[in-house]
């Protein structure tokens, strides 16, 4: 498509950001009522039934991509699940396409890390394969997000839901919501319960998001609409807003290109095999001993919460780097024997010592691609606040800014400056290069909030270059490099190490290390 000019794209955007504000479905009432039909309906064909959608009614804004772009194209892509367009949908399109074009782009360099994973399981549970696309805005493709209400992993579970309902490990050593092969097989056998109950896509997409008893609420309290555009007005403000965005993202991440959005750093899956622990396990001195990358095991790894596995561990999967192992399969004894000393302050009971006998082993397994960042102090996985996705994309105005290009600034500098996103900047100013003069405008849209799905993606970015004035941290009780890294912004471990000429990876509470 040809894009307008950027005033118009500026203009337009504030303009439907404000109708919209006035016009749209009943957000702040406190018991909202189902909303009168709009314009035209928008008829669209399912595998199993032909359905004629009523959405909510909306003030048409002006629009910075024509709506007869992205119509057909939803068509084109509706497979089982309903695509719907209308005014709703149509503006978390433009909200992925130019107020955050920096989370389409991330989304694309990471789904290689899990759409082959995702696939796998959607198809083993017979789930219908656009269903991969509901983790972008669960988690960002961050298996080491977590919501301030306790949901985690990239599929969001609850404690309580993951442990009790579906028997999932979860404990000071092991988190299994974080581990992207359980919980991936973990969601899919979720939602195949949800589908059983309310035969219905959408619904079910709602129910994941809020919980199947709020949705059978909001359908008695909507006269029994049966449809998520006849509830719409009496489901929670944050589940409004889900089924809009995962019909936004879906259509970005098959038409990105068409926008000029495109991945620039795509990350590929670490191939592994696995040893199978069955004691006490120093994942530190495998490392060091077996010259393995930590950082690449604890990638592999993002469900194990500290440094150890406790001596009580029994046929627990680790997954070590394939093209690191030659050290280690040749010393493996030697190496795992090591590893797998108590600490003199855990000497074991003697019942440990012969359970502990069974030391590990090797087994050899596929290449799944499961790549992750994590942290190892599980008192290090910081909850990040979330924002009701409706409000932002709906309702809440960025704020427009000139900024006049000084003698010596970078993009890097500006968008540090302004809190935003380089590619955001280039894509807002239509800048195909890096390179800036003296007395050029920069247009930055500053959001007053944030989607927690852009928040998860952040702080599974990688690392930004190191500039400025130098930062310590004292290092404190229970700190290691990984963790100290994810608090500074993800800076690797090897650069940490290097940057304080440390030769290990073991730090010491008191040691004072340069994080920038």
């Amino acid at each position: 498509m040809t894009l307008l000019t950027l005033r118009s794209i500026l203009a337009g955007s504030l303009l439907w950001i404000s109708a919209t504000m006035q016009a749209q479905v009943g957000g702040a009432s406190p018991e909202p009522t189902p909303a009168s039909a709009p314009a035209t309906p928008v008829t669209t064909d399912t595998t199993t039934a032909t359905t004629t959608v009523t959405p909510p009614a909306v003030v048409e804004p002006t629009w910075l991509i024509d709506p007869e772009i992205i119509k057909p194209r939803l068509e084109t892509l509706q497979k089982e699940i309903p695509l719907t367009y209308n005014a709703i949908t149509h503006q978390f399109v433009e909200y992925f396409a130019f107020r955050k074009p920096s989370f389409t782009k991330t989304m694309l360099e990471r789904k290689e890390l899990y759409f082959p994973l995702y696939e796998k399981y959607l198809k083993k549970y017979g789930l219908p394969d656009e269903l991969k696309y509901l983790s972008l805005i669960e988690s960002g493709l961050n298996p080491r997000a977590m919501s301030r209400v306790g949901a985690g992993g990239l599929w969001q579970f609850m404690p309580k839901t993951a442990k009790v309902d579906f028997g999932l490990r979860i404990d000071e050593y092991v988190d299994e919501r974080f581990d992207p092969e359980k919980a991936t097989e973990t969601a899919c056998r979720y939602m195949r319960q949800l589908y059983h109950i309310f035969g219905d896509w959408h619904l079910v997409l709602a129910a994941y998001n809020t919980g199947p008893g709020n949705v059978k609420r909001a359908i008695r309290r909507c006269n029994g609409g049966q449809t998520f555009w006849e509830i719409y007005n009496c489901l929670p403000r944050e589940t409004r807003g889900y089924v809009p965005q995962y019909i936004g993202i879906l259509y970005m991440m098959n038409h990105a290109e068409s926008h000029d959005i495109v991945a620039e750093n795509v990350e590929t899956p670490i191939e592994h095999d696995t040893i199978h622990v069955n004691s006490y396990l120093d994942i530190d001195k495998l490392a060091n001993l077996a010259n393995m990358s930590l950082e690449n095991i604890q990638k592999l790894n993002p469900h194990i919460l500290t440094h150890i596995l406790p001596n009580n561990t029994r046929h627990f999967a680790l997954r070590l780097p394939k093209n690191e192992l030659a050290y280690f399969q040749a010393n493996r004894s030697m190496i795992l024997d090591s590893a797998s000393k108590l600490p003199a302050g855990l000497l074991p009971s003697v019942q440990e010592v012969v359970a502990a006998a069974n030391t590990a082993t090797s087994t050899s397994e596929d290449s799944t691609p499961v790549v992750a960042v994590k942290s190892t102090e599980k008192a290090q996985v910081t909850p990040v606040v979330e924002e009701d996705v409706e409000e932002v994309v709906l309702r809440k105005k960025p704020k427009k800014k000139i900024y006049v290009v000084r003698r010596g600034d970078n993009l890097f500098d500006i968008a540090n400056k302004f809190d935003v996103d380089v590619y955001d900047l280039k894509v807002w100013n239509k800048l195909k290069k890096s390179s800036l003069q003296p007395g050029q405008k920069l247009t930055i849209l500053k959001e007053s909030a944030v989607t927690s799905s852009e928040k998860y993606a952040k702080s599974n970015r990688k690392e930004k270059p190191v500039r400025g004035k130098a930062k310590f941290h004292t290092v404190e009780d229970g700190d290691t490099l990984w963790n100290i890294s994810q608090r500074y912004g993800g800076i690797s471990i090897e650069k940490l190490k290097k940057m304080n000429g440390i030769k290990g990876n073991v730090v010491r509470a008191g040691m004072k290390i340069r994080v920038s």
